[in-house]
């Protein structure tokens, strides 16, 4: 895994989390707008667990399932909550796979806080030098 390779992981998380929030702050979101915002964490989360990899990788650690990547960055200082990122990769497995409307009611009401939790994470990392 190169810099280069860990620079553009970070580039595309931040794109993605910019284009969560967009969908996070349209007033009175209709059906349409929830499964779209839903949509939108789902991929950013992919992608941030991902980089959390790639950083993890860096630091010569190989991690292969989200869990364990979260696992481990938890223990290394990258996130401050491990029950909250262990409750997000949940609500990515629930609504990647199956779709019920109250269920994806629930996700949606806990994707504000989630939002905030990538955000103050995706900041840290950065904080920490690995953006070029």
């Amino acid at each position: 895994m190169s810099e280069e390779t860990l620079r553009e992981s970070i580039q595309s998380l931040g794109n993605a989390l910019d284009r969560f929030g967009e969908a996070l702050a349209h007033p009175d979101p209709d059906a349409i707008v929830m499964d779209g915002t839903i949509q939108r964490f789902e991929f950013t989360f992919e992608l941030f667990w991902k980089t959390l990899r790639r950083f993890l990788q860096r630091e010569g650690l190989d991690t292969a399932s989200p869990k364990n990547t979260l696992r481990h960055a938890y223990r290394r200082g990258l996130l401050d909550r491990e029950q909250l990122w262990l409750d997000m990769l949940e609500d990515r497995n629930r609504s990647s796979h199956v779709y019920n409307a109250e269920m994806a009611q629930e996700i949606y009401g806990r994707l504000a806080l989630h939002y905030r939790e990538l955000r103050e994470c995706f900041e840290r990392l950065r904080s920490r030098g690995i953006e070029g």
